[in-house]
């Protein structure tokens, strides 16, 4: 079923070695073609009891490989959603972080799963990405795609953000607050449940807005169409910066004026390659 697996590691302790060292020998043992990440690689030069099929980059691992295996927490497998969301490619967690939401694999257990997967016995969800412009003057700064949420906060200002929402080209409200979180289901057990919102089934297409610390007291979470288009604008009176954050990241600084577009599918610029889906396995018991 699959022939070809890259695997992506973070990097920095002697647990994420040994974890890769094991996953590098189970796959070879096997007879399968291992693609290991280059900056993940670097954790196997002093090994001398492994040789590696490939060592490549992101763009090799997508185009290759039929499943790609991250071995570490949620965070690493969010920036290789976001990276490789442009191709059609499986992804599958190995948890070494703290919650292990999307990682749900550990370690002790890694080869017992792994023998069952690519013997296909797997759960396979299909997770929407959400897809992010900005815009200043009418002129686009930036795009970025996000698994989890784009986030607008207040940054080098004591006061609150004052911004105006809009979806589907339709007022909702202008309000004053620390921030807004636009989350997809994914998204929906991080930040946003941090900040008062609802869980949402997976396997929905929704997003879900949540105010972050609202100066109000009727604000709440909103549900709406997964297929919605969300505009958020910062007011021009508004004084000092706000930031943009994907999945936790830092994509742009923020000033009076500009607009910021939400989506769940890149309808803004053709030439940009898409950024809207990615496949998560789950083992199983």
């Amino acid at each position: 079923m699959f022939k070809s697996i890259g695997i992506i590691s973070k990097l920095g302790n002697a647990q994420v070695q040994d974890c890769l060292e094991r996953l590098v020998k189970f796959l070879r043992n096997r007879s399968l073609e291992v693609i290991i990440d280059v900056t993940s690689a670097q954790q196997l030069l002093s090994s001398s009891h492994h040789e590696l099929n490939i060592v490549a980059d992101l763009d090799v691992l997508g185009s290759r490989c039929d499943l790609v295996i991250v071995i570490g927490g949620d965070g690493t497998l969010l920036q290789s959603a976001r990276l490789l969301a442009k191709y059609d490619i499986c992804l599958l967690g190995i948890n070494l972080g703290r919650l292990g939401f999307l990682t749900d694999i550990s370690p002790s257990d890694m080869e017992e799963y792994l023998s069952n997967i690519l013997n296909g016995a797997f759960l396979e969800e299909d997770r929407f990405l959400i897809y992010a412009e900005v815009y200043r003057d009418n002129q686009r700064l930036s795009y970025t795609n996000a698994l989890n949420d784009i986030v607008v906060h207040r940054w080098n200002m004591s006061h609150m953000l004052t911004f105006e929402t809009t979806i589907n080209g339709h007022f909702l409200n202008q309000q004053r607050a620390d921030g807004l979180v636009v989350a997809t289901p994914t998204g929906s057990t991080a930040y946003a449940l941090s900040a008062g919102g609802p869980i949402i089934h997976p396997s929905l297409n929704a997003l879900v807005l949540v105010t972050i610390c609202p100066h109000t007291l009727t604000s709440r979470p909103i549900v709406v169409d997964g297929d919605s288009c969300i505009q958020i604008t910062i007011n021009f009176e508004q004084t000092g910066e706000a930031q943009l954050n994907s999945d936790g990241v830092l994509r742009q600084t923020l000033q009076p004026g500009d607009r910021i577009t939400i989506e769940n599918t890149n309808i803004f610029d053709l030439s940009t390659p898409n950024l809207t889906t990615i496949i998560l396995l789950y083992g199983l018991n």
